[in-house]
C-alpha cells in the first residue's frame, strides 16, 4: 500500500471507520472510481479496450451498491467522463465529485477527492517527457 496517492489512503481509511450502510458504501463506490480516475489522468494517454472494460466493470461493480443519493449521481456523471478513457475525462469526473462527495460523506472524503484532481491537473499541466 506505501505506492498508493495519499487520497486513495484517505478513502481506504475512512471507509474502514464507517460502520456499515449507504456511508460505508459510497466510500467504497468512491475509492474505486477514484483509483481508476487516478490511473487514467496519470498515465500516458493510451486508451485501449482493456481500459474501456475497466470502466464497465466499475460500472456493473457500483451498481448494485448501496450509495447516499447525492453521491450515486456524482458516481454515474463521473463514469460518463471516464468513459472517453482521456486524462482531461478523469481531471473532469474527479472535480465534479467533489460537491456531491461532500453532501454525502463530508469534507475529509471531499478533500481527498479534490486533492486527486488537482494530482491529475498538476500532473498534465507539467511538460511530459
Amino acid at each position: 500500500m506505501s505506492d498508493w496517492s495519499p487520497p486513495l489512503v484517505t478513502l481506504l481509511e475512512l471507509q474502514r471507520r464507517l460502520e456499515r450502510g449507504p456511508k460505508r458504501e459510497g466510500a467504497f463506490a468512491l475509492w474505486m472510481l477514484v483509483r481508476i480516475a487516478l490511473d487514467q489522468g496519470l498515465a500516458p494517454e493510451l486508451p485501449d479496450k482493456a481500459d474501456r472494460r475497466r470502466i464497465t466493470l466499475l460500472a456493473h461493480r457500483l451498481a448494485p451498491l448501496a450509495v447516499p443519493r447525492p453521491l450515486a449521481r456524482g458516481l454515474t456523471t463521473a463514469l460518463s467522463h471516464l468513459e472517453d478513457g482521456t486524462a482531461s475525462g478523469a481531471r473532469v469526473a474527479l472535480a465534479q465529485l467533489v460537491a456531491p462527495t461532500k453532501d454525502a460523506l463530508g469534507s475529509e472524503a471531499a478533500d481527498a477527492v479534490a486533492l486527486a484532481a488537482r494530482m491529475v491537473h498538476d500532473r498534465r499541466a507539467t511538460p511530459q517527457e
